[in-house]
């Protein structure tokens, strides 16, 4: 039995205001290459360092619309492998994705046409360096989350990286 305060870091912070046929979702980027982004689903922590389940790209987490079970955790270096995940996503869906280092590297045109047919407004400005947080349920009518801080020098946090972003929401059980 454990006892004692809890690390604040392994737990997922609650979203209030989600209903029963909503999931709660919390999405943090990651910073240069050194914090790695956490990404929880209905209180869960589904991609995360202590999870070692993090890497530099896109870390997606893929979640059933109906259960709310995860379908995948994973994170993409490589434009191809992405390519090839991107198409197999199915209607209803759910993915929240965290950047972590460097996403621009494998952002494709074709993959940058995929984020913005499932939403994305900010894709296209994805560049090296840069942090981006979204979350979207595929073929939902319902808007997207999404969160964006470009690579300046002048105003990043980390010298030659932006600081991270959380973004956290509710995502409907049905499309």
């Amino acid at each position: 039995m454990v006892t004692g305060n809890v690390n604040p870091i392994l737990k997922c912070p609650s979203h209030k205001g989600c209903t029963f046929d909503q999931f709660a979702f919390y999405i943090r980027s990651g910073v240069a290459n050194v914090v790695p982004p956490k990404i929880c689903f209905q209180g869960k922590v589904i991609i995360s360092a202590a999870n070692m389940n993090t890497g530099p790209g896109l870390n997606i987490a893929l979640l059933d619309n109906k259960t709310g079970n995860v379908v995948s955790s994973e994170f993409h270096f490589q434009g191809s492998d992405l390519l090839d995940f991107l198409r197999g996503i199915m209607p209803g869906h759910i993915i929240l994705i965290a950047s972590y280092d460097n996403p621009a590297s494998m952002l494709t045109g074709e993959i940058r046409e995929i984020f913005m047919g499932l939403g994305s407004s900010i894709i296209q400005r994805v560049g090296t360096r840069d942090s981006w947080v979204f979350a979207v349920q595929k073929g939902s009518k319902e808007r997207p989350f999404e969160k964006y801080i470009p690579n300046d020098e002048k105003t990043n946090t980390y010298k030659e990286w932006t600081y991270y972003i959380e973004l956290s929401g509710c995502l409907s059980k049905r499309i």
